[in-house]
């Protein structure tokens, strides 16, 4: 079926908004009950974000693609696996649907609608993380669209849950959610001065991704095809 742009705009939006508001509102919780054990935090953030994920994805999926990422939108645009002329209106509605769900999120714990963060987050190691996590979250994203389509929400949630432990920046492998969490001084946020390495970063792996994936085969493999000499 195929489904307006306005639609699918509008699935994107919504979908990053409840993507921030698991984000923001899952370290607010955790930091307000772990009585400052910062690891507790830590896991309650990465859990709720890889189970939000797997539910927006299984549910918007069909709609939009479930992008909620400027990256996964420009290599899609890349790919051609969704038209150049949609690209700005996916990047506007991740935008702003990233800080209606922080907004959401600040106005469920009682906090200021915005608040610029002064969670620092930077230095070459968080760099290349971003590096690293923006493009496995690519190559999980590639080979599961074209081998396990339906595996997609699983494998999504699940790598992002394993790349807030094994990242040093917590993996936000997300332009926009970079950009919203500039503007939440909590647990998630990221200084405004420290975003745009990340971004840097970020795109940097989305372009990684890109070269590499296309080193790969797109068919599936069989196991009674012999490798040719």
């Amino acid at each position: 079926m195929n489904f307006t742009l306005r639609s699918r705009a509008v699935a994107e939006f919504l979908g990053t908004a409840f993507l921030l508001a698991a984000v923001v509102g899952s370290g607010i919780m955790g930091e307000r009950l772990a009585g400052g054990n910062v690891a507790i935090v830590l896991l309650a953030n990465s859990l709720a974000t890889g189970a939000i994920l797997v539910v927006l994805i299984m549910v918007l999926g069909p709609l939009s693609g479930a992008h909620l990422n400027p990256a996964v939108t420009v290599a899609a645009g890349a790919t051609r696996d969704l038209p150049w002329r949609d690209v700005p209106v996916y990047l506007l509605a991740q935008i702003s649907g990233a800080f209606a769900g922080v907004a959401a999120a600040h106005l469920m714990f009682g906090l200021p609608l915005f608040s610029l963060s002064a969670h620092a987050r930077h230095g070459a190691p968080q760099l290349w993380s971003e590096v690293v996590a923006t493009f496995g979250l690519l190559f999980v994203i590639w080979g599961c669209t074209r081998f396990r389509p339906s595996a997609t929400a699983y494998a999504v949630g699940a790598y992002i849950t394993a790349a807030y432990w094994f990242t040093s920046s917590t993996s936000f492998a997300n332009p926009a959610v970079t950009l919203a969490r500039s503007v939440s001084d909590t647990f998630a946020g990221i200084r405004p001065g420290d975003a745009p390495g990340f971004i840097l970063a970020q795109l940097t792996g989305t372009v990684a991704a890109l070269w590499f994936c296309r080193l790969l085969p797109s068919g599936a493999y069989r196991s009674d095809e012999k490798d040719e000499a």
